[in-house]
This record gives C-alpha cells, structure tokens and sequence, in this order.
C-alpha cells in the first residue's frame, strides 16, 4: 500500500530540520502537500511552524486547515474524558486533508503536560493510519543512552500499533554517527546557529525600535550579549564575532567605537547595537551615522533599563522564519548533507505524479547538483547578490565555489552584512601565482590571432577572462556571470577560450519556462538575432541535447505563423528548411513543424490544426525563428502568467558558461549555479 502520510513526533522539541527536510524530498516529486498540525501551543499567536512551511513551500493551503486544537482546549478535553472526540475532529480534519492533496506532512506537538507526551502522538497516528517517525534529541548523550533510548521508543510505536516507519537521532555528536547506522535510522548533528536567535528575533520578542539598519541585516545571528559598560579603550578587546552589543542609549563613545571597530579589519564583525533605557539618539548624532556609506550595523533600542534587558533578553528563543534563507540553506544542507534521500523517497513510495511545478523543479535541480558536487567560479564577488548566493550554494550543498577578488576585502564585506563565507575559495586575478600561468595558456591560445604575450598578461586581471580561464583549465568546472557584466563581456571570453562543441557550429541560449504545473523549453530568446535554417536547426538539436539531460521528454516545436501547409513565405520557408535539416541529422527525434505556438501546447487546437501528430499540443522545446520573436514571447508569458523564467542558459559549448541578467535575484543566481553544476557533469558523460 502506498504511503499517504508521515507522522514526526518528538518527546521533546526538535523536529522541524526534519521536517524540512522530509518536505523538500516530497516536494520534488508531488504537487499539492497538505502540513497538518493535529495540536497547537496557542490562538494568539500564528503557530511558526505552520507558518513557515505554507510560506516557505508556497503550499496551497488555509492556515486554519492545519491545525484542529491548541494545547489548552485540547487538554481541557482530557480532563473532561473527550478522548474520543478528539481523534473523530481530527480524523475528520484529516480525511479532509487526504481527499484533497496528494500527501499529508504531520507534525506532533511536545508541549503537553508530562503524563500526556508519550501517549497523545501514538494515540493520533495509529488512528490517522500515519507512518510514524520519532524523533529522539540526543545533544549531550552518551552513545549507550541513545541506543537505548531507540529501542525504547521503537517498542513503544509498536507497543501502541503504530505504523513505524523510521527514527531519527537528532543533534548528535558528530563523532558518533558511524556508530548508530540501521536501514530505518537516520542521524543529524547539531548545528548551533539553528539555535541562536537573529536580530529579528530580539526585535520581535522585545518589542524594539529598528534606528538605523535594513532588513537584510537582521537575519545576522547573534552568538552572545554583551553588556558595554566602560570606556571604549577598555570595552575594544571583550569584542568577539556576531555579539550584540547592549549598552545605554546616551553613550554615543560606545556606538562611535564599534562602528570604528566594524570597519577595521583587525576587530571582529559584531551583528547589532542595542540601546537601553528609551532614550533617543539626537538628530545631528543620527545625521552622522547616515553618512557613513559603509556603515552596516543595525541600530536598535528598547525603554527597559540595562539590567531588565539583559534578563529579557535570556528568555529570546531562535525561530526559523520563513524569510531566513542563511538559516534555511544551513538547514536543508545539512539534512541533505547527512540524510540519504533516496533511501528516504523509497521508504515513503508515494504515488508520483507528472505534474512539475516550478518549486519541484528547483528542488529537482538541487538533488541533481549535490548527487555530483561541482566547482562553480563566480566573478562579480563586488555584488552583494552574488555573496548572498554563494552562501546559501555552500550551505545547501548545491556546488563548491570559487570568488574572484581581494580575499580580505570580500571577507569583511561578507561579514558586515551576516553572511560566513569561510568555506569559499578567494582568489585575486590581480595578483595571484596564477596570473602568469593563465596569461601563458590564453597567450597560446589566441596567438595566431594576433595577440602578444603583453597583452594576454594584461586581458587575464580582468575577472571574466580569468574564469574563464579556470575553465578552460580544469580548476573550476563552470562559470557564471552577468550579474555586473553584460552578456557580451560573459561570451566573448567563452567563444574566444571555451569554444563550441564538435557538429555544433553556434552558442544559442534557452529558457527554462517554469509554468504553472510543467516546464517548457524557450530557445533562442537570448542570443541569435535572425538565425539561419542550418543554425535553427542546431539550437533545436542543443535544445533537445539539454532537455534530455535534465529529465525532461523531447518534443520539439519549430514555431512559425503558420501550421503545416496552412500558410507561406520566406520565414515560414526557413522553419520549413531548419525541420528537414533536423529530421536528416537526428531521425529519431519528435519534431513539427512549422507550427504555431498554440497548436504547439493546447491539445484541443492540435487535435484541429494537426490531428495525427506526436508533437502537437504536447511540445516540451519551442524553437522560435528569431531573437525578435523568442525574446518578447518569453517575457511576455513570464510576465502574464506568473511563469518563472529561469535563464538564460548557454549551451553549445565545450565547458558551462552562464549569463545572468543585471536584474537578477538572489533566488536566480542560486538556481543558475545549480544549472551550470548539472551542466558540467553532463558534459562528462
């Protein structure tokens, strides 16, 4: 029988990375996920954890459809012998849930008096049918003491007749995970910064005063307080990385002193200010402060006095928000990192369906990229969006990567605003050993075109010559740029070094079109302005090269203004021509054309238009006959449609190379380098 739902409970609390973690495995796979909390702590307050996963997953699910008691009601019925109507409400939610969504997510609640936590969740899940995970906290335990502590729970799920599925061992010391290996056991270590509030949290849980910061900043976590009391020549030697500083908000000396000491290179990156006792910092105060460019601490204050704060600031637990992407990417990669997901994905063996959403076709893109771990060099390291990225890529586990720039600077950049970049590769083209190596091979390379030894020295400091280079060289194995740069300064390096593969003549560009529940392939909308019927053909045949190697069907549309024999002209001639060149080079491939792009993916204009065809209404590539048409029609169905566009993608040549747009997002970066890591593994095989 096919599993419908987990159930993850723990005696304790700890549970959410797994659940993450569960939930991303789920969501490569199934469409609509239901998270369903049987048990919250309160109503006056939105529960976090459901909060976080319809936000985080884009769940197309009511808040109040996940949840059925809070902690008091549900206890309250108890005491008053409701057991029964307890498990029909819940059930009766549930069935709910199970009717309407492919998989149901639930997750137990801890927080019950004593007597009620090792019954309530077994009580539940038997009766949900769920298969049962539990969560057993080991931070601090001996080896001996979580052995048994398995065997115990394990017992007890069966004891209660649940449908045990797995347990896995949270937060354990790293040196015993060798130690507890068993098919239906999973281990996670600790990972300290999930337990320590970021600014945010302080914020929120105090009720503070933002002064002076944005809100990027305050996703930077806060590893201790420190109380700032003295004089500034005393108070400079007590500071450690990621405090916050607490102090009176009269005492500018002490606010002037660690801003200096943010800036200098020889103290720490400490994440806020936090001023006491209500009182305001004065305008001319505030007006220096605002013109420092670089200034990057966040300023915030209170009307508690010091000592009050200080034992407020005791009770601020860490949450996971939603809009934490540092703390989700440690998360997720460290789940990833430690847990076998396809032995997870065999385990539920749910019904899959061929529905492909753009948030299960990212998470496809990550499993593939992290299955093979690649080097990805990116060039723009000057860009906050670029370290942004290159933090969340290393703590998911998407790709390794190496920045281009003046290592101390790129580190105290990194640092001031939050971001741990220790785990990236920093190299300086402007003076690196590597200078003279890379300016010997370009020099060889590009000799015959007239370039001197002086001038190859002098074009590889430049930072997209480098990379490519690194390329080229095998010390990285992709590139991706175009965040500061245009798309001429990313190609031109790549056609001049990298070069095209063999049959394949040009560089074309694709989009993968990531639609509501399926991603199309939009190619060229980027690069070719009026390509001949030989180069049409290529970018179909490329097209279809890099669809198949991200898993997905090949069936290509050469797009015109004209289906079949229904129209003519020169253009409609060129599709003509491009479709007869690919069918004589590849035979086996599905191909129309001319057709039009509504004939290409409505199936009921196809069974009109072109009734007899394997391609039509079903096209998975679009070809467009020009850069004119292929460019507007992609921005135009991203913009009319909510469609994600994710590109574009080079493709055609000997090593990956990928350009970003100057607009891009975070999220597009992120997405791009995992492209580029899959592209390099596949151009291996």
């Amino acid at each position: 029988m096919k599993t419908k739902s987990l159930y993850i409970s723990s005696s304790q609390t700890g549970t959410i990375v797994i659940t993450i973690g569960i939930m991303e495995i789920l969501k490569r796979d199934l469409h609509r996920i239901a998270f369903f909390r049987p048990i919250i702590k309160g109503k006056e307050r939105v529960d976090n954890n459901i909060n976080f996963m319809i936000k985080h997953f884009k769940l197309d699910l009511k808040y109040e459809d996940a949840f059925v008691y809070n902690v008091d009601e549900f206890e309250d019925l108890i005491a008053r012998d409701k057991t029964d109507e307890i498990i029909e409400n819940i059930i009766q939610k549930y069935n709910y849930l199970e009717q309407n969504y492919d998989f149901v997510l639930i997750q137990g609640l801890s927080s019950f008096k004593q007597f009620l936590n090792y019954n309530i969740n077994y009580l539940i899940a038997k009766n949900l049918n769920s298969g049962f995970i539990n969560v057993i906290n080991a931070k601090d335990r001996l080896i001996e003491e979580i052995q048994r502590d398995i065997e115990f729970e394990t017992r007890a799920v069966l004891r209660a007749g649940c449908n045990y599925f797995s347990s896995f061992i949270n937060r354990v010391d790293i040196n015993s995970i060798s130690n507890l290996k068993d098919n239906n056991l999973f281990v996670m270590p600790e990972i300290e910064e999930l337990n320590l509030p970021t600014v945010f949290d302080v914020i929120k849980e105090l009720d503070a005063e933002l002064i002076l910061g944005n809100k990027k900043q305050l996703n930077s976590i806060i590893k201790q307080n420190k109380v700032m009391a003295m004089n500034t020549e005393h108070f400079l030697t007590h500071i450690e990385e990621g405090d916050l500083i607490v102090t009176s908000g009269d005492r500018t000396d002490v606010i002037l002193g660690v801003i200096s000491a943010n800036y200098s290179k020889d103290y720490p990156s400490i994440s806020a200010i936090l001023l006491t006792g209500g009182l305001k910092l004065e305008n001319p105060f505030l007006k220096l402060l605002n013109s420092l460019s670089r200034f990057k601490i966040p300023i915030f204050s209170v009307s508690t006095d010091t000592y009050d704060t200080i034992f407020n600031l005791q009770k601020v637990k860490a949450k996971l928000s939603h809009k934490n992407h540092r703390k989700i990417a440690l998360a997720i990669g460290t789940f990833h990192k430690y847990i076998d997901s396809n032995i997870l994905e065999n385990l539920i063996d749910a019904n899959y369906s061929d529905i492909l959403t753009p948030l299960m076709f990212k998470y496809k893109l990550f499993k593939k990229a992290r299955e093979n771990i690649k080097t990805i060099v990116l060039p723009e390291s000057s860009d906050e969006r670029i370290l942004r990225a290159s933090e969340i890529i290393i703590r998911r586990g998407v790709a390794k990567i190496i920045l281009l720039g003046e290592k101390d600077n790129i580190i105290k950049h990194s640092k001031s605003i939050g971001l741990d970049l220790s785990k990236a590769i920093i190299i300086n083209p402007e003076n690196s050993f590597l200078v003279k190596k890379y300016g010997n091979i370009l020099y060889k390379l590009r000799k015959d075109r007239g370039l001197s030894l002086d001038m190859a020295f002098d074009l590889i400091t430049h930072f997209n010559y480098f990379a490519t280079i690194m390329v080229k060289n095998g010390d990285a194995d992709g590139m991706v740029s175009g965040a500061i740069h245009t798309t001429a300064d990313t190609i031109r390096p790549a056609l001049q070094i990298i070069k095209t593969k063999p049959n394949i003549s040009i560089v074309s560009s694709l989009f993968f079109m990531s639609m509501d529940t399926k991603v199309l392939i939009y190619a060229d909308c980027a690069i070719n302005q009026n390509p001949s019927p030989e180069e049409l053909a290529q970018i179909a045949i490329s097209s279809a090269s890099t669809a198949s190697s991200f898993g997905i069907d090949v069936k290509i549309a050469m797009l015109s203004y004209s289906t079949g024999k229904s129209g003519s002209g020169l253009e409609v001639d060129k599709v003509i021509k491009a479709t007869q060149i690919i069918k004589e080079l590849n035979p086996n491939l599905l191909i129309e054309g001319p057709i039009q792009y509504d004939a290409a993916i409505d199936p009921t204009v196809a069974i009109k238009k072109l009734p007899n065809s394997k391609v039509a209404g079903e096209a998975t590539i679009l070809i467009f006959p020009d850069l004119n048409t292929g460019n507007n029609t992609y921005k135009a169905v991203q913009r009319n449609s909510n469609a994600i566009a994710i590109g574009p993608i080079l493709q055609g040549l000997n090593s990956p190379i990928n350009d970003l747009s100057r607009g891009c997002k975070v999220e597009d970066i992120v997405n791009t380098v995992a492209i580029t890591a899959i592209q390099a593994e596949n151009n291996k095989n």
